[in-house]
């Protein structure tokens, strides 16, 4: 049956037609949590917490023997942000420290050098190092700390320096480049309408046959468990004796390896969205299907209750995809669905996503196509496309024939009419790749500390049911809840931001099932 969705529903705004989809996946009046009345002090549930061993000391701090170097003019201008005024704003340093490659075929053998980045507030006193990892199809972990930095509360900045981390193969680590420029045009431009799948099969073959013959032994090398191995050889060359991290979305499975390969060395740990612990590529790509439109309906309420120039934003963006194959645009359906798709993440720029919209029907798509970020051509590092195929193929061992691909696609249009179509296309992508023979991550994070987990309500990437099943089979694990929309809610939500302040620089840990207001 189609996704039904009166038009009653697009007219509610942000604040109501949340809690009704959240009310929608619980089951009895125990698993919902009163919602606060403020983005303030959060109500806890009244569920009893959980009896758990206290967190780790954040530790003393030994030599820092990274060699950082200053960048901080280099990094605003790549961000667009002001130059720094006085002694009390965010400054930043950058460096490169040395990992071991430790492909399947090698192991404990090659290099490859881990960009990173230091945001620091102020002067005086060594701070704790916090790493903040990002999404393998995100922009780089370095950039994204740079920006977070700059939305986190002070006592947090006065507590701990923020280590961006591009993970291997993306940014300036190692990046990987192996897919022939056509050929990545054509995987990322394929028409998530189309019901001929053969010409993206056939793209994802000599995708996979031209990174087998560059990437050799590195090939086999991108995947979560080993990027864990980097972390842990940061944490060891920064001196400090636990990993404090903040993960965001699918960045969370690096962590959830890490506390499977270094358990003692584990600290105090935030994963802001966490996806689907199915091992099984169609639940979990389903599932964000599903949180996709559910954010798109989103933005349609929010669009609703603001002076937005689309009337009716759901069938503006089914005319938009529909002209754009009829027309002969420099933006493909498939690359105006990612845009779309990678600005719902992010609900500050939802005014813009809306005017880029509006804009694309009148035949001006170039501010559709800056949405696209690092899948875009017009950015400063290469393509996040190749290392987001590698690790997202070797992390899984889920391989479809075409006729179940082909079928599950249809299903899915069906379902989800926007989204479906374009994430059944990453089951097409990993079919021409080495079959992984090592085990996957057990994402329980068996005998950490208290992990502090945070779900949103509407996330494109990571939704809000996937981040609580994985949740719910983490004996450790804090969920508090946001009801707001987007990808990640650190920086978003003052009351998120307050939590997890807290968690960090205190070791206040939060009554199981705070749910935050959007």
């Amino acid at each position: 049956m189609a996704r039904v969705r009166p038009a009653a529903r697009r007219a509610l705004l942000l604040g109501a037609v949340l809690p009704a989809l959240l009310a929608g996946c619980t089951v009895g009046p125990s698993d919902r949590p009163a919602v606060l009345a403020r983005d303030g002090n959060p109500q806890p549930s009244t569920e009893t917490p959980r009896d758990e061993a206290p967190l780790p000391p954040l530790g003393t701090q030994s030599d820092d023997l990274v060699p950082w170097a200053d960048c901080d003019e280099r990094t605003r201008r790549a961000l667009d942000m002001p130059e720094r005024r006085d002694a009390g704003t965010v400054r930043y340093s950058c460096a490169t420290v040395p990992s071991t490659l430790d492909a399947p075929q090698l192991p404990d053998r090659g290099v490859l050098r881990i960009s990173v980045l230091k945001a620091e507030s102020g002067t005086g006193g060594d701070r704790i190092p916090l790493l903040v990892v990002n999404d393998i199809d995100g922009e780089p972990g370095t950039v994204f700390a740079a920006r977070l930095a700059a939305q986190l509360p002070d006592e947090l900045l006065k507590q701990f320096s923020i280590i961006g981390v591009d993970r291997r193969g993306t940014g300036e680590s190692n990046p990987t480049d192996c897919i022939p420029a056509k050929v990545r045009g054509e995987l990322l431009s394929f028409d998530p309408a189309a019901t001929d799948l053969d010409p993206l099969f056939d793209a994802t073959r000599e995708a996979g046959q031209e990174c087998a013959l560059i990437l050799k032994n590195q090939q086999g090398a991108l995947d979560t468990w080993r990027t864990a191995g980097d972390l842990d050889e940061v944490r060891r060359q920064l001196g400090t004796p636990f990993l404090h991290v903040l993960a965001r979305g699918e960045g969370s499975g690096v962590v959830q390896a890490y506390a499977q390969r270094f358990t003692d060395k584990l600290g105090r740990v935030v994963l802001d969205g966490i996806p689907d612990p199915s091992e099984q590529a169609q639940t979990v790509l389903e599932g964000r299907a599903a949180g996709a439109e559910d954010t798109l309906d989103a933005f349609a309420s929010d669009c609703d209750s603001r002076s937005c120039p689309l009337d009716d934003p759901r069938d503006a963006v089914s005319r938009l995809l529909d002209t754009l194959r009829q027309g002969d645009s420099q933006l493909p359906p498939g690359l105006a669905t990612r845009a779309i798709l990678t600005g719902l993440g992010e609900p500050d720029r939802w005014p813009a996503l809306a005017k880029a919209i509006d804009a694309a029907l009148d035949d001006d798509v170039r501010p559709l196509a800056e949405f696209l970020g690092p899948l875009g051509t017009d950015n400063p590092h290469p393509s996040v496309l190749d290392a987001a195929l590698a690790t997202a193929c070797n992390d899984t061992r889920t391989r479809l024939a075409p006729p179940r691909i082909a079928e599950l696609a249809d299903d899915w249009r069906e379902q989800h009419p926007v989204f479906g179509g374009l994430l059944a296309q990453r089951l097409v992508w990993c079919s021409q790749w080495p079959v992984r023979r090592e085990p996957v991550a057990d994402p329980a994070m068996r005998g950490a500390p208290p992990v502090l987990v945070v779900s949103t309500a509407a996330d494109p990437r990571t939704p809000e049911l996937g981040t609580k099943r994985t949740a719910q089979q983490m004996p450790s694990s804090v969920r508090v809840g946001w009801e707001g929309a987007g990808h990640g809610a650190v920086g978003r939500s003052d009351c998120v931001t307050k939590e997890v302040a807290g968690f960090l620089v205190d070791g206040n840990v939060p009554s199981e099932g705070v749910t935050c207001p959007p």
